[in-house]
This record gives structure tokens, C-alpha cells and sequence, in this order.
């Protein structure tokens, strides 16, 4: 199966495939573009392991649609931005769908309105479905819409990786859109089918309870959450959607032929959970340069990790009291590490702070790499555009996993793909 690699990061999505079959998954084609940074580190790393693919260091905005239909890939897979994706307009003629300048959603949708790839994988953060503020899912609907008009299902779900055995708590939502005239889609549509005397959310509970990718690869509960379910048609203009839409969408769903289904599921799964000590180096590992031998440093983590009431004021002049409660004064390690962020290492609330042997330390690059499933020292070396492969600072590690994805999840993805094909 050839697949194209969007917003590549290091290579989450393709080292997960790769783990599930190498000889079945070929990642031909990747685009990495770091606008706010001079030097391209990630694509750097990703060229230094990946050199066989067409690897493409420029905005996904700027490759033109004559690369794109030269790509004839099977998948598309990709972690994209979050973003505003409210509609400016709708574009009926051969250039599709255009939204808001900038947002880069609308490239996905430019490539698979010229590839027609089978499937796509993508990845968000939790909190797209409950985007924006003032018009929760809205955002989300337009998604949904984009890829209906295109001749696409969607299935989607909210995933902690650590309630799924992994040993980081990291929330993530996964998309599998799959085209409507696959095999896969249309047995789907026979067991509809066969169901036509019954409810469409009898007809869809089955799918998101036992037959869906999700369904198959991270079991849930088939007791819905507080009785939270919706559905809702969609409007085929996506500019009405981004106006109007007044839906709901919780963590799990499906949205087929225009009709969405969502609940809320909890997970069931039965298997071994890591946990943050399971996956830290031996302290006879550990370089020096991780420990806190600050006093100064220290006490700042502990403030920032302690509860608080402080008195602020608004440009506007208003006084509030902002309040945050404590955290505990170091990471438990018999639980699964906490959400890392491209923050991790610095002195700030988010980063881990560990405790082991009377000392206070940091994670190490390594160590971040386990939290998100890749091999110890990924990120060590990058590739330059010379052809001279150098080290990467572990700033730039730290930032790399804060930005990746669970590997292990995309593994599973990729298992369910494949036997579906």
C-alpha cells in the first residue's frame, strides 16, 4: 500500500505503519515544512532515517496540484494543526472546496480530491471536536461535509493512549476516512441493509461497538456514557454548516452518506498498562546534566507545581483572581506519564519532574522517545541538507516528542487496514 505522509514531524505515522507490516505499508512520499523556524530539524531527522522516500521540505499550501495527481497513493496519513476552520466561501467548479486562508485542513481535502486515495489517517487534538467556543463542533462538522462532498466516510474517536495499555495519558482524536465505492464500505452498507427495518442508531450502534476500526483495535464498553448520543444530517453547502450548525459531537462516531452518529463511549480494555517507571533508563544511564542541583530551579518547579490565588488585571482593567490547585510535588511512576508537551524539559508546570534516589531530575530525550513509542535515540542525528549527519541538542528532541504521536496507536490503525484491504 503506498502512502503519502503529511506534517511528518520524525515520522510517527510512517514508524507505526512500518511496525504493523513493513512489506505491506511503503510511505513513497512525505512533507514536512516548519514555517516559524529557520532550520527544518524535523524534516532533517525524518531525511537522515528515510532517505529512500520522495521526502518534500516545503509548505504543504505549495506543492502544486501537478505533484499532487503524480502521487498516486493508496493513503494519506497525517497529524495537521489545530486551526479556525470556519468557511470564507464554497467553490462549486473543478477547484473544490476553499476555506479560510491559511488552514491547512483545506490542503488535505485539495490532496484527496486529486489523489482519491482509499483511506486517510489523521490526528488531532481532543479538543477540535468541542471547536469552536461559541459553536461547539462546528468545526468539526465542516470536516465531515468536506469529506462527504468528496465521496468519503469518516470514523473517528477519542484515544488515551494510556487506557489503551501505553504509558502515556495523551488524548488524541484519530479519523479513518475511507472512500464509499471500496469493498470495505459497501459490505458496510449490505449489513445497513439487512437492518432496514431497524433504527439507524440500532444500525450504528453495532458499528461502533463491534465491527468499526475502533470498535475492533480499542474496545469499549457497550454501556454509553450518561445516555450521551446524538446524530445529525449535514448540510452539503459548507458554508450553511459553518453558519448554522448547532450538533453535537462526542468522542466516538461515524458519519456516512451525510448522516453523522456519535456517543460517548469508556474504554474496555483488558490488557498489560506500562507506566511511567516502565519505561525510564537505569539512573547509571542517566547523564548528570539531568539533575536539578539548583536550589533556585527547584523551588521554581515547586511553586509552579503548587496550588495557587493570584490577584490579575485584564487589558481591559478588569481585576480577577486566577486560581490553579496543586499538583503532587513529583510524577507518580506507577502511572503512565502525563500528556508531554513541546515544553517538556523547561521550568514550567507541564514538564515531568521525577524523584528517584533522594535526587530530582527530568526525563531524558530517550526517555520521551519511550512515551511516545519510538526507538531510543530517534531523534539523536539529523541529516543536513550537505548530506553531513550531526547530533541534535535535546531541546530539539524534547520538542520533537512533545509534538509526535503515540506510535502504538498507529500500529494498531495500520493492523485493521490491513486486513481490511
Amino acid at each position: 500500500m503506498k502512502v503519502l505522509e503529511l506534517f511528518a514531524g520524525v515520522g510517527g505515522f510512517r514508524v507505526g505503519l512500518e511496525n504493523a507490516d513493513k512489506n505491506f505499508f511503503e510511505t513513497k512520499w512525505a512533507n514536512q515544512w516548519e514555517p516559524s523556524r529557520k532550520s527544518q530539524d524535523a524534516f532533517e531527522v525524518y531525511d537522515y532515517h528515510f532517505p529512500n522516500s520522495d521526502n518534500i521540505n516545503i509548505s504543504i499550501s505549495e506543492i502544486s496540484d501537478n505533484q499532487l495527481a503524480n502521487m498516486d497513493a493508496d493513503m494519506i496519513v497525517g497529524g495537521f494543526p489545530c486551526q479556525d476552520y470556519s468557511v470564507a466561501r464554497s467553490k462549486k467548479n473543478e477547484q473544490g472546496i476553499e476555506g479560510k486562508k491559511g488552514v491547512l485542513f483545506w490542503d488535505i481535502i485539495r490532496a484527496t480530491r486529486i489523489i482519491k486515495p482509499k483511506y486517510l489517517i489523521l490526528e488531532n487534538v481532543d479538543r477540535l471536536l468541542k471547536a469552536p467556543s461559541k459553536q461547539r463542533g462546528r468545526d468539526f462538522a465542516i470536516m465531515l461535509t468536506a469529506f462527504n462532498n468528496l465521496g468519503y466516510s469518516v470514523e473517528w474517536r477519542v484515544i488515551n493512549a494510556a487506557e489503551y495499555g501505553r504509558s502515556q495519558r495523551r488524548r488524541r482524536v484519530y479519523f479513518f476516512v475511507y472512500r464509499n465505492d471500496l469493498e470495505f464500505a459497501k459490505k458496510i452498507d449490505e449489513k445497513f441493509e439487512l437492518k432496514k427495518d431497524t433504527s439507524d442508531e440500532e444500525k450504528y450502534d453495532d458499528y461502533i461497538f463491534y465491527d468499526g476500526l475502533f470498535a475492533t483495535q480499542f474496545p469499549v464498553s457497550t454501556e454509553i456514557v450518561k445516555k450521551r448520543r446524538a446524530h445529525y444530517e449535514l448540510d452539503e453547502d459548507i458554508v450553511t454548516i459553518s453558519d448554522n450548525f448547532t450538533g453535537t459531537v462526542w468522542n466516538t462516531g461515524v458519519m456516512r452518506h451525510g448522516k453523522y452518529y456519535t456517543v460517548e463511549t469508556a474504554p474496555d480494555y483488558k490488557g498489560q498498562c506500562l507506566t511511567l517507571g516502565d519505561v525510564l533508563q537505569e539512573e547509571k544511564e542517566v547523564d548528570e546534566k539531568y539533575y536539578i542541583t539548583d536550589p533556585e530551579k527547584l523551588k521554581k518547579f515547586q511553586y509552579l507545581r503548587g496550588p495557587k490565588r493570584i490577584e490579575r488585571t485584564s487589558s481591559d482593567g478588569f481585576s480577577y483572581i486566577f486560581s490553579e490547585g496543586g499538583m503532587s510535588p513529583y510524577d507518580d511512576e506507577k502511572l503512565p506519564g502525563r500528556t508531554m508537551l513541546t515544553s517538556e524539559g523547561s521550568v514550567n508546570r507541564s514538564t515531568h519532574l521525577l524523584f528517584r534516589n533522594n535526587r530530582y531530575r527530568l526525563i531524558t530525550p530517550i526517555e520521551a522517545e519511550r512515551l511516545q513509542d519510538f526507538s531510543d535515540d530517534w531523534t539523536s542525528k539529523k541529516k543536513l541538507s550537505s548530506g553531513e549527519v550531526v547530533q541534535v541538542s535535546d531541546r530539539m528532541r524534547l520538542f520533537f516528542m512533545g509534538n509526535a504521536l503515540v506510535t502504538d496507536i498507529v500500529k494498531r490503525i495500520g493492523n485493521f487496514i490491513k486486513d481490511v484491504d
